[in-house]
């Protein structure tokens, strides 16, 4: 597939604001959809084909793509150069503005409860493959690995820079990394250079590969409560944690002081040091205060 000349057929360029950058190299395609490990047993969701270059690939290896596009004008293309692949599905939607179990379970009112009777034991497994655009990237991670049926494994294209605050590690932990390693195993399994793509973003990128764990890797009561209580310390972060906390959390000086006591956490620590189980501490100690504290 050349993707200068479909885009010249079609008198297009790509959007800026939706973030259109298309990985055109042969090699890094092929690493991403040797990633997602696919067998003809799995079923693959796209965000962001474009103009179908992974899709292709992915409808060769997979069992059957769902590809979710924002644009119509890909939508339009995609209907064309995939035309004969009988085992993709095209959506024109926002993936933030759906519901994944929908799309890969193909039904518009499914009870996931009768399907899937244990959110640890469920018949209903699915991959995300997708090229994210930089700006959304946090929220669509996010969204998926906190949706009612999240993905077993995803294969995702993020910024460089992303890609390296996902896989942080105390003393250089942030919201993203804690959002993503609660609920899944993250590792770097590609980098990518800015010209691999068309156009050529100002940036490197990296292939990241979330596996999800069954249950969240700490004990988590309230996932709510609990970032609640993550973004409170991250949102002064030049604070130490007991100013940080009682800002961010509307509490006083002395109730933060306690709920650090017993979480066992030095009030003088700073948000990137802490340890996701250092978290789920704090946060069940905060679940525990009087709500007039």
């Amino acid at each position: 597939m050349n993707v200068h000349e479909i885009l010249r057929q079609h008198h297009l360029r790509p959007r800026k604001g939706l973030g259109q950058h298309f990985l055109v190299d042969e090699v890094h395609l092929a690493r991403i959809v040797a990633a997602a490990e696919l067998t003809k047993a799995d079923v693959v969701l796209e965000i962001g084909p474009g103009l179908g270059t992974l899709t292709e690939r992915l409808a060769e290896a997979a069992g059957r793509v769902i590809a979710v596009e924002l644009d119509s004008r890909m939508v339009a293309i995609l209907a064309e150069t995939l035309a004969g692949r009988t085992n993709v599905h095209i959506v024109h939607g926002d993936i933030l503005s759906l519901d994944p179990a929908q799309l890969v379970t193909e039904g518009p009112n499914v009870d996931i409860s009768s399907l899937c009777p244990s959110s640890l034991v469920c018949p209903i497994s699915y991959k995300v493959v997708a090229n994210l655009p930089y700006y959304i990237t946090s929220a669509v991670i996010r969204h998926l690995l906190e949706a009612r049926l999240p993905p077993s494994l995803m294969v995702l294209t993020v910024q460089r820079e992303v890609a390296q605050r996902m896989i942080a590690r105390p003393p250089e932990m942030n919201l993203l990394a804690i959002s993503v390693q609660l609920y899944a195993s993250v590792e770097i399994v590609d980098r990518i250079p800015a010209g691999a793509f068309y156009p050529a973003p100002k940036v490197d990128s990296a292939v990241v590969r979330l596996r999800r764990y069954e249950r969240p890797a700490v004990d988590v009561t309230d996932v709510e409560s609990f970032f609640e209580v993550v973004k409170a310390g991250f949102g002064q972060r030049r604070k130490q944690l007991r100013n940080a906390l009682a800002s961010g959390l509307g509490r006083s000086p002395a109730s933060v002081a306690a709920v650090l006591r017993t979480a066992q956490v030095d009030p003088h620590r700073r948000a990137e040091t802490l340890t996701l189980e250092e978290w789920a501490r704090l946060a069940r100690a905060v679940d525990s205060l009087p709500a007039q504290c």
